[in-house]
């Protein structure tokens, strides 16, 4: 990350340095609290408006992308990480994580049938589980798919 902001003639000040290296050190999604926090360990002068600028800086170089999962603040996560997208339940909240490659079709069609290129890279649906789905109307899966996977 470091050297694509050099690349394109952005500083590299402490605090840049310091955010982008507990950007580095997260584990998955990440908020602009999260990351204050994690330079706040060694600078505790750091102001959240830097962080926020930075993050804002890094979704604009395509470096992480930002998702609202629905609740709680925006999170950020990486861009070089596998790219997948959130299956969000409206019912219980719980997230799940779904693979790039679902929807390839969808973008391919875009592109061939509308001769449009979306940006679908950090998608975040909403609607209901399998048992929130059973709570609310009774209804079941008509067809056996793949048991979807908490996400992160």
């Amino acid at each position: 990350m470091a050297d694509a902001l050099r690349e394109v003639g952005f500083r590299l000040t402490p605090q840049r340095m310091m955010i982008l290296d507990v950007i580095d050190r997260s584990a998955g999604h990440f908020s602009v609290d999260e990351v204050c926090e994690g330079v706040r360990v060694t600078y505790p002068y750091i102001d959240i408006s830097t962080v926020y600028r930075t993050l804002q800086l890094l979704k604009k170089l395509h470096l992480v992308t930002e998702s609202d999962l629905g609740s709680g603040p925006t999170q950020y996560e990486l861009r070089d990480r596998s790219l997948h997208h959130h299956l969000v339940c409206s019912g219980c909240r719980e997230t799940y994580a779904l693979d790039n490659s679902v929807l390839e079709p969808l973008r391919r069609t875009l592109d061939s049938q509308h001769d449009f290129a979306a940006d679908l890279d950090h998608l975040v649906i909403f609607g209901h589980c399998a048992r929130c789905r059973v709570r609310t109307d009774g209804r079941r899966e008509s067809s056996p798919a793949p048991r979807l996977q908490r996400g992160d």
